[in-house]
């Protein structure tokens, strides 16, 4: 016990630079720069003055500014509304140096909740003030990390999170794909099968206070699962209709993991929000998804990205046979015009690299301003709120600033200057 002990508290320790980084902050402040982007009329505005008074905003080029409000003035560079990530994981780490294959047998939810302190910090000194986090092993960490956040007792972005995963026994998301008989899990960990098991696992969840279902709809990459293909479909049709049922109810929305057509076309009649991933989209996908008015989440950097040396290389295989098709499906996605949100799986790559992302869509196709609208406006419709997304009255006061001017070069987005989120400045230049 005097071991644990000691362990947890050097974990504690090394984390007291994010601790020291709390907010600067006041009742008014006034933020000023030589541009703003509107995201929703895609133009550049400026130059711009924005007041927020009790983190939200309440004036944008007012005829005369509060006489006696701190001025934070960014100069040459570009305001824009906070950012969202619609899929992280911020209590994970598959990337740097830690054993992601026996983390879920060696350590437990405190030691994922510690380590999503720092995640969380990195993620929103990256700019992204909203994310849903999608996914975490048991013991619900990211709801521990979305309370000690809104609390105010460490930074980090505001958290959707999704608690575990839910999927069938042997499946993708479940552990004893890696060590068979080590880490047994039933509904209450989200392994469930049967229309009677998954209604158990989503009311579980929506009991432990998740805010959004993450339903892994199909086989995946990071995991072993030789007996089905990367893309088999793991959820039958009325399985995901009683998931998104019941979320439903409950108001919550259903996120689903899919990467082969099946798996995919089956959520997307079930009624999911979002299929994330979506790597394998056939023409009868994007009908469905425009029917529907499915969001499709793909992740773009990661399908650049060199796995660790130290991958197995049937995960290897798998990452390499997807990659190709990942860029024919989100080609697919943007000529019907799916709906789409920006996701980067981070977790899978180190944490605070989020913004890279909007330099991967827009390498593959996708026109700089929708990247921009992916991760603000398109993101929050996704969430349901209208509270974020943009610069404008009433929002939340949830800003950030970069140099130079995204949409000439999108990549000063992986380098965020300026993060406010509700009123309180987090980074400055």
């Amino acid at each position: 016990m005097r071991n644990i002990f000691l362990s947890m508290l050097a974990r504690l320790l090394a984390l007291i630079p994010v601790f020291l980084s709390f907010p600067v902050s006041a009742e008014i402040l006034v933020v000023t720069a030589d541009r703003m982007l509107d995201v929703r009329a895609g133009k550049m505005t400026g130059p711009v003055s924005v007041v927020i008074e009790d983190g939200l905003i309440t004036g944008i080029n007012p005829a005369s500014l509060p006489g006696d409000a701190p001025v934070i003035g960014l100069g040459d560079r570009t305001l824009l509304p906070g950012l969202m990530d619609m899929h992280t994981h911020l209590t994970l780490d598959f990337f740097t140096g830690s054993d992601w294959i026996t983390m879920p047998v060696l350590e437990t939810a405190p030691d994922w909740a510690i380590r999503g302190v720092a995640f969380a910090d990195l993620t929103l000194q990256a700019g992204f003030t909203t994310v849903r986090d999608v996914g975490a092993n048991a013991g619900f960490p990211d709801v521990a990390l979305m309370r000690a956040i809104d609390r105010g007792t460490v930074p980090g972005p505001r958290i959707w999170p999704s608690g575990h995963y839910i999927s069938i026994t042997g499946g993708h998301c479940d552990v004893t794909g890696f060590a068979p008989g080590i880490l047994e899990f039933g509904p209450r960990q989200g392994i469930a099968d049967g229309v009677d098991e998954v209604i158990k696992a989503v009311r579980y969840q929506a009991k432990h206070g998740v805010r959004v279902i993450k339903v892994c709809a199909t086989a995946g990459v990071f995991s072993f699962s030789k007996q089905a293909p990367i893309g088999a479909q793991q959820y039958s049709l009325e399985e995901l209709q009683a998931i998104v049922r019941e979320a439903g109810k409950l108001g919550m929305k259903v996120a689903a993991h899919a990467h082969g057509t099946e798996g995919i076309n089956a959520a997307v009649r079930a009624g999911v929000a979002s299929i994330e991933h979506g790597s394998m989209l056939s023409d009868e996908s994007v009908r469905l998804m425009k029917e529907y008015g499915t969001y499709l989440v793909p992740n773009l950097y990661i399908n650049d990205l060199e796995l660790p040396p130290e991958t197995p290389d049937e995960i290897v295989k798998k990452n390499q046979y997807l990659r190709p098709i990942v860029v024919e499906s989100l080609q697919k996605a943007l000529d019907a015009d799916v709906k789409m949100a920006l996701g980067t799986d981070s977790g899978v790559y180190p944490h605070g690299e989020n913004g890279r992302e909007f330099a991967a869509l827009v390498r593959n196709g996708v026109p700089p301003i929708h990247a921009l609208r992916m991760a603000t406006i398109y993101a929050a419709d996704l969430l349901g709120v209208d509270d974020r997304g943009e610069i404008a009255l009433g929002k939340l006061a949830d800003i950030v600033a970069v140099d130079g001017n995204p949409l000439a070069d999108i990549t000063v987005m992986e380098n965020v200057r300026f993060v406010m989120k509700g009123g309180q400045v987090y980074k400055q230049p």
